[in-house]
């Protein structure tokens, strides 16, 4: 079957909202955080882990599987959720935008884009086309359209994007030939509130089973971005998830939830870890400061992931000083856990009425660094480890 969507309840007042995806693999309760499997691995876990966590979606990259190991070599495998040992839903992003932030010498026209691997430098097209065949190939339960993710504040280049972007969707919709995949259009527009409502009206038009918001946290201010939002969600079909994409750090889940989003996906959590950055209610905390040399304490008191029951601060700070590949293993699980509690959390105050409350408690005693998230996906677009 197709993944189903169904509105179980929206707050009073504000946009945020209660929901279910079932699929073949099982259902995705909304708010909901995926972890990011960039390589058809979520890095430093393994799919145990992750259901312990309680993950109920994770993500895989379309372009870096397309290019390692192949959507031939993962189809012959058994497909996706058989090659890399996970039973629940998977979805996979269309790889544009690792084109248009990884791939070298690309020219896009409007038939497609044309790039070089960031692997080995060979050549290679990318059409809506073969986009939603390799998709169709790794059998991923929500898969995306091609899109053209343009820098947010250039409006000549988001005007000639928007139209490609538009004209992809529609031939991904003809091209896909699986009824078992659920294919989302995903709204681009940069931060013109203009170009944002003819996207999301053009795509709802289309009449897609969900709707991905693309082209965010990639370099605008986060009022901008929240401005995006609010141009964008109300047009959007109330009955269909949504998507936001790229997104991760507790305040902005927060802020994206009220708008009305379903869905996200992000790297930060485990990006953070494997670099000593750990998630509290208080903010951050980097764990190789040497005020923890001799902390007894867990990351965060009556944090009940299997880092906190069991570790030291003092522990993992020196696991990180002594480079042990256990650091990064125990951290990680600690940062997605927090995200997941947070949602979980979430869910539980948008179905008792008091969501607004919640938001407003946790955002009074957590610290927000203006551009901590800006400035990781500048990194993200140079790093050949990325995903959106």
């Amino acid at each position: 079957m197709s993944s189903e969507f169904t509105l179980l309840h929206t707050d009073d007042s504000s946009q945020a909202r209660l929901g279910r995806i079932d699929t073949a693999h099982g259902p995705i309760h909304t708010p909901a955080f995926a972890p990011v499997g960039t390589q058809a691995t979520v890095k430093a876990l393994d799919p145990r882990d992750l259901r312990e966590l309680g993950a109920e979606l994770i993500l895989a990259n379309t372009y870096h599987l397309y290019l390692r190991p192949g959507a031939d070599v993962v189809a012959e495998m058994g497909g996706l959720h058989h090659f890399m040992g996970w039973d629940g839903p998977i979805l996979t992003d269309s790889g544009g935008f690792q084109v248009f932030s990884l791939a070298e010498n690309r020219v896009v026209t409007d038939d497609g884009v044309v790039f070089r691997s960031h692997v080995d430098g060979s050549q290679h097209l990318f059409t809506p086309e073969v986009v939603v065949r390799i998709q169709e190939q790794l059998g991923a339960d929500i898969i995306m359209c091609l899109d053209e993710c343009a820098e947010p504040h250039d409006r000549a280049y988001n005007e000639a994007a928007l139209a490609r972007t538009h004209a992809w969707a529609t031939r991904c919709l003809e091209a896909q030939s699986r009824s078992d995949q659920a294919l989302f259009g995903i709204v681009q527009g940069g931060i013109f509130a203009d170009l944002r409502q003819e996207s999301a009206e053009f795509l709802a038009g289309l009449g897609f089973p969900g709707y991905a918001i693309g082209g965010l946290s990639v370099g605008e201010s986060k009022p901008d971005m929240h401005a995006m939002l609010d141009v964008t969600v109300p047009l959007l079909p109330a009955e269909k998830p949504r998507y936001l994409m790229g997104v991760g750090a507790p305040e902005d889940l927060l802020e994206a939830v009220a708008r009305g989003i379903d869905l996200f996906d992000c790297v930060l959590p485990t990006r953070l870890a494997r670099n000593a950055a750990l998630f509290m209610r208080q903010g951050r905390i980097n764990i190789r400061n040497a005020q923890f040399e001799r902390d007894p304490s867990p990351v965060e008191a009556g944090c009940g992931c299997y880092t906190c029951q069991n570790f030291s601060r003092s522990y993992l700070r020196h696991l990180f000083k002594a480079g042990e590949i256990l650091a990064a293993r125990l951290a990680t699980i600690h940062n997605v856990h927090f995200l997941l509690a947070l949602m979980r959390d979430v869910r539980q105050a948008v179905a008792e009425g008091a969501f607004d409350a919640f938001k407003d408690e946790f955002l009074s005693g957590y610290p927000i660094i203006p551009h901590e998230v800006r400035a990781t996906n500048r990194e993200r677009r140079k790093s050949h480890q990325g995903s959106r």
